[in-house]
């Protein structure tokens, strides 16, 4: 099992004669990902990545002639929220939208559309899904996975790959790893994917890695201390930042709250979560928690 993603799959890439989905996709297919179709407008009828992949010039045409349900996003901010919407009205039911910068206004439009239609939207923003030996679908590098029993949810990019590898190096593999973004709005929370995960019979630990700014985690945790079977370990990067400045992501700032790290660490605790000091903790924490469950 896995959430979201996984071999069968059937992924068209919106963008893909661009560099960056050209490039991506690559990876993506030499992974093993199952990608039937991509998009871009003008550009139906032709073949691209060795001609291992048909274009189409729409997403409603690439489901129509392909079969395709889940689509991966690499398009320019000013263009991005028009690609999910199209997606979303094509019938694509997971979404996966990676490019940065989207404007908030846009992303309230899209949200309103996504939800209507019930299209999962991950991102923006985002690294993508990896269903490990199974499915890439973004910007991860597959080869730091190893299949096993832990889910990883995280809003930043490069810790979900720290903490992939922090796993790994105490025997630990992942089902899936997913990376919601760090946007002020995105299409899954946390909560969400907690959800997922302890809805999936093979997921057996579950790893969330949050930020400061907003109220996100507290409300996972709040939700998984009544409701997940699993241990969980949390990580909440952003211990040193001003109150008051915005630290890397869109959605990274503190306004005096709950909201601080320390205050996000607090109630993670509060709600069964182990929580790790440091990123580096990840992996030794998890382990100790599966032993003991």
């Amino acid at each position: 099992m896995s959430i979201l993603v996984n071999k069968d799959s059937r992924i068209v890439v919106q963008g893909i004669t661009g560099s960056e989905g050209q490039f991506h996709a690559e990876q993506m297919l030499d992974y093993g990902t199952n990608i039937v179709a991509g998009v871009t407008p003008g550009k139906g009828g032709i073949k691209t990545l060795d001609d291992r992949v048909p274009v189409f010039n729409s997403v409603e045409e690439a489901v129509e002639q392909t079969g395709a349900n889940t689509s991966i996003i690499f398009v320019p901010p000013p263009f991005a929220a028009e690609a999910v919407i199209e997606a979303s009205f094509a019938g694509i039911k997971v979404v996966v939208c990676i490019t940065e910068g989207v404007p908030v206004h846009d992303m309230l439009k899209v949200k309103k559309v996504v939800d209507q239609n019930g299209t999962r939207l991950v991102g923006p923003n985002c690294p993508g899904i990896i269903t490990v030996d199974e499915c890439k679908l973004g910007i991860m590098p597959g080869f730091i996975c190893k299949k096993g029993n832990i889910g990883v949810i995280s809003k930043s990019g490069t810790l979900t790959y720290e903490a992939i590898d922090q796993l790994v190096n105490v025997g630990l593999g992942q089902t899936t790893a997913i990376g919601i973004g760090g946007d002020p709005i995105i299409g899954t929370t946390m909560k969400d994917c907690i959800e997922l995960f302890e809805a999936d019979p093979e997921t057996k630990g579950i790893v969330v890695i949050g930020e400061i700014g907003g109220q996100m985690e507290i409300e996972a945790a709040r939700w998984a201390k009544d409701n997940v079977s699993k241990p969980m370990v949390g990580f909440i990067a952003g211990q040193t930042a001003p109150p008051g400045r915005r630290m890397g992501h869109a959605g990274a700032i503190v306004s005096g709250g709950d909201d601080t790290a320390e205050a996000k660490m607090r109630i993670l605790g509060e709600c069964g979560i182990a929580v790790a000091e440091s990123v580096a903790d990840i992996g030794n924490l998890m382990k100790a928690a599966m032993e003991k469950s």
